[in-house]
């Protein structure tokens, strides 16, 4: 559905970008040109001005479409107050980090860098997958 919406979205651009083209501007634009026509300017100036106002709306319309297709499968979520899903115990009989008692963040991070020392293996070995 929603690149159906695309395709009538791109030709929709494609044949507007086309009429403002054509239109006559102060300059003469790329629809400068004599007499020689099937309808006389003003005509001609009415009948552009209506398919641009028209192409417009549904350069409009297609827009709010596709927001709406891209919306339509998004679920609201929260951040505030969600709990973690499910916390598993790390491979290896790792010991978890007690929270600071006192000190700050550099502590705790430096007292885990001292367990994971002590815990190091004396020799290089192969990684384990998980």
């Amino acid at each position: 559905m929603q690149t159906v919406v695309i395709v009538i979205h791109l030709m929709i651009v494609a044949v507007l970008i086309g009429t403002v083209l054509l239109q006559k501007s102060e300059g003469g634009g790329l629809g400068m040109g004599g007499g020689a026509g099937f309808m006389s300017s003003r005509g001609t100036a009415n009948l552009l001005s209506r398919t641009t106002a028209v192409l417009a709306a549904g350069f409009f319309l297609t827009s709010l479409v596709l927001s709406w297709l891209a919306s339509y499968d998004r679920k609201p979520t929260s951040i505030v107050g969600n709990p973690p899903a499910s916390q598993s115990q790390p491979a290896g009989g790792a010991t978890p980090v007690a929270p600071p008692t006192s000190g700050g963040i550099l502590d705790t991070l430096k007292k885990a860098d001292e367990q994971q020392n002590q815990q190091a293996p004396s020799g290089p070995q192969a990684p384990r997958s998980q």
